[in-house]
């Protein structure tokens, strides 16, 4: 084999091995709790938009994955059937999303290493055979269809429940603060919080997160509902089939602003936007070595996090019902 050809090959398999990493840094990097998701249940409100507060003016990103079924709410104004939106960068979730997004990361990149080293777009692959070549423009074509389609089709209206009253407060010894969405709207009452309201939601962010950063499925579950405990879970798994671990430490509440509150049926609801901060690594399990994240700069998070209790229950009966990312 001559000499060019075997550089050619050589080409060609590192193209193809950088595809595949730009393909796969997506799902590395979404490691915290809940993977970045948007899931769980709000009562009747799950499918509605939790009230913007000040440390989250944007408001959070509609529900994703919930056991609730999405049935129709005759008190609000029509709205297209939900469907899960994109989020996040643009080989994350956003303007590329999921494995597809990165896939077509990965054949973008492959076609800029080409042009870099003067073999045109998709250069350095012809020795592979001229239909390997053509499926890959076919299906980079269906890639940049698909995201033109979606891009330009009618945007999803998703707006929250417009409440008649408001009233604002200050958690006393804490720190969550600003205004509230306290309405009650049919079929639901005004729930009024206390401190050790807010207290409460402090402790179960950090219980939670550390619970879970060390795989403790049992702490995890005496703090969240079924539902939550169930994604959960399915995380971890997920994380071990990978020979992963997520590493979570050093979590530290920032701040906090209440969005909704109201009780129905027979559950107390409250949703609050809390800003923190924690040390979040994903390792490899059996070595230990370090494949995301940054052991020494702490993530700055805002999310959007539901909590519920039985109807006139204490600060010791909140669970984490629902978290939804920050818009």
């Amino acid at each position: 084999m001559s000499m060019p050809s075997l550089l050619t090959r050589h080409s060609t398999y590192l193209v193809l091995a950088f595809t595949l990493f730009l393909a796969l840094v997506p799902s590395l990097a979404e490691a915290r709790l809940g993977d970045r998701s948007n899931l769980g249940s709000r009562g009747s409100r799950t499918y509605e938009a939790p009230a913007p507060t000040q440390s989250a003016p944007m408001g959070a990103r509609p529900m994703e994955r919930s056991m609730t079924p999405a049935t129709p709410n005759y008190n609000q104004p029509y709205q297209q059937p939900y469907s899960p939106p994109n989020s996040g960068g643009f080989f994350g979730r956003g303007l590329f999303g999921g494995f597809s997004g990165g896939l077509l990361g990965g054949l973008l990149g492959a076609g800029l290493f080409g042009m870099f080293f003067g073999h045109g777009f998709f250069g350095g692959m012809g020795d592979m055979g001229s239909l390997f070549g053509l499926i890959i423009q076919i299906g980079l074509l269906y890639f940049v269809i698909k995201w033109a389609w979606s891009w330009f089709s009618p945007r999803q209206q998703f707006a929250g429940t417009q409440h008649d009253t408001a009233s604002p407060f200050q958690s006393a010894g804490s720190g969550f603060g600003g205004t509230g969405s306290m309405g009650a709207a049919p079929a639901q009452r005004a729930l009024n919080l206390q401190g050790d309201d807010f207290a409460a939601f402090e402790h179960l962010l950090i219980d939670i997160q550390t619970a879970f950063g060390h795989e403790n499925l049992d702490a995890v579950r005496s703090k969240v509902t079924p539902e939550m405990a169930s994604y959960f879970s399915e995380q971890i798994a997920d994380n071990a089939r990978k020979g992963l671990v997520n590493d979570i430490s050093d979590v530290r509440f920032i701040h906090g602003d209440l969005s909704e509150a109201w009780s129905e049926n027979a559950d107390d609801y409250a949703t609050v936007s809390i800003r923190y901060s924690l040390i979040d690594v994903t390792k490899e399990r059996a070595t230990g070595r370090i494949v995301a994240g940054n052991p020494s700069v702490p993530d700055d998070v805002t999310e959007f996090w539901t909590f519920r209790r039985p109807s006139g229950g204490s600060a010791r009966d909140w669970h984490l019902s629902a978290i939804q990312q920050a818009g």
